[in-house]
């Protein structure tokens, strides 16, 4: 997509085809990378909305150590700046937004716990 100019780091449910389906309208092809110093835990979503796209109640969320041997797995997406307006949309409260650097070196928006 030409206008793709915004990359999400993605490690949990917005992998999925159904949620990025609902979420953005659209299949996005996204790369491995890694974030250093996170690792996941995993919260019980309330939102009947969110868990109905997902399949799932429980979502993973990442947690902060600042400790550079603890990495989470994920994908980068290659996103518009409305879908990353949808992805706000679609992540519950527990969520928020912050830019991070993968391992790549790249900068990428991420959700956090």
């Amino acid at each position: 997509m030409a206008d793709a100019t915004e990359l999400l780091f993605t490690y949990g449910t917005l992998q999925f085809a159904e949620v990025q389906l609902d979420t953005f309208g659209r299949v996005v092809a996204g790369d491995s990378d890694v974030l250093p110093g996170y690792t996941i835990d995993y919260a019980e979503i309330e939102d009947a909305r969110v868990v109905d796209v997902s399949g799932l109640s429980v979502h993973p969320v990442l947690r902060a150590t600042g400790n550079p041997v603890d990495k989470v797995m994920g994908k980068v997406l290659h996103i518009t700046s409305e879908e990353l307006d949808a992805a706000d949309e679609y992540e519950v409260s527990l969520y928020r937004r912050t830019s991070v650097t993968l391992a790549s070196g790249r900068t990428a928006w991420v959700y956090v716990g």
